[in-house]
């Protein structure tokens, strides 16, 4: 007998080219994103002199956790990083079940009024009111400096709702009707048949949306006046600008040098302090990724 052809091997020979385009392409595109990783780990450790100097280097004796010792020590930091975590796993709660109790009745053919909130929700997605119109309204409703003025506005998200309701549109009707047959109301057929079933969408959205209020901070910046309440990218950015020369600073040059170093060291410190929730999360979201939207669910 022959040896068995590879799945490679069977390709034409126009297919084997586009593949290996492809994998080169993915490939670069994968270092790309790798390489400034290990940059910027490897550059978090190193003395600020020698990096500025000689750059990366892997002499041990030459790194230092000074700026891990910096941004750790500050107080501040640990106040940020719970402020963050409330603030996104809030949103994430609020603006995943807003989207998803939202999206299910705009997936239903028998929804009346489905073509006006349709057109209406597509309105808000190219018009909007503005910073200033909104800091107003916020103002308003009495949620300056509160933690409200940044959860609430962007709770529900068009495109999410969009996303969703294009998900429940390809669950077979079958679903429900199994569950009409067995006795079940609107209520339980939703909760208790339908959502298990939207795991998959649920986890990709409520990863979107933790993923967009671990990194915001402009809003916070606006809307919130005391430090107790800002979440953890506005304590970096402080630490930050606190640690970068000022303009005019001309009397002390060795000074002014040293801040600047430890400012570029600095930098690379929070971005990984920063990032280590959002590496820490994606694994378990990630086999929802590939999860079949109904496997299982219906029998044939």
């Amino acid at each position: 007998m022959g040896k068995k052809k590879s799945a490679f091997s069977r390709h034409s020979a126009g297919d084997k080219a586009f593949l290996i385009t492809g994998y080169v392409l993915l490939g670069l595109f994968v270092l790309a994103i790798v390489i400034p990783v290990i940059y910027i780990i490897i550059a978090s450790f190193m003395d600020p002199i020698t990096l500025q100097n000689k750059g990366i280097v892997f002499d041990l004796e030459k790194w230092t956790l000074t700026a891990y010792e910096r941004v750790m020590g500050n107080k501040q930091i640990w106040i940020g990083f719970k402020n963050a975590m409330v603030y996104s796993l809030l949103f994430t709660f609020l603006s995943v079940l807003i989207t998803m109790l939202c999206a299910y009745p705009m997936s239903r053919a028998d929804f009346k009024g489905r073509g006006f909130f349709n057109t209406l929700f597509m309105i808000t997605m190219f018009f909007g009111g503005g910073l200033i119109p909104t800091y107003l309204l916020i103002s308003s409703l009495g949620m300056l400096d509160s933690m409200w003025a940044v959860i609430l506005p962007g709770a529900f998200s068009v495109w999410n709702m969009t996303i969703a309701r294009t998900y429940y549109r390809g669950i077979p009707t079958e679903l429900r009707e199994a569950a009409d047959v067995d006795g079940a109301n609107e209520l339980t057929f939703y909760f208790k048949i339908l959502l298990p079933v939207c795991t998959p969408i649920i986890a990709v959205l409520a990863l979107w949306q933790f993923v967009g209020m671990w990194n915001s901070y402009f809003d916070a910046m606006i809307y919130l006046n005391s430090s107790s309440k800002q979440p953890l990218q506005l304590v970096m950015r402080a630490i930050l600008i606190q640690n970068q020369p000022e303009s005019g600073m001309i009397a002390d040059m060795q000074s002014t040098a040293q801040r600047a170093q430890l400012a570029e060291l600095l930098k690379y410190a929070t971005i990984i302090i920063s990032s280590f929730p959002l590496m820490f999360m994606y694994p378990f979201f990630q086999k929802y990724f590939d999860t079949g939207i109904m496997a299982g669910s219906v029998k044939g």
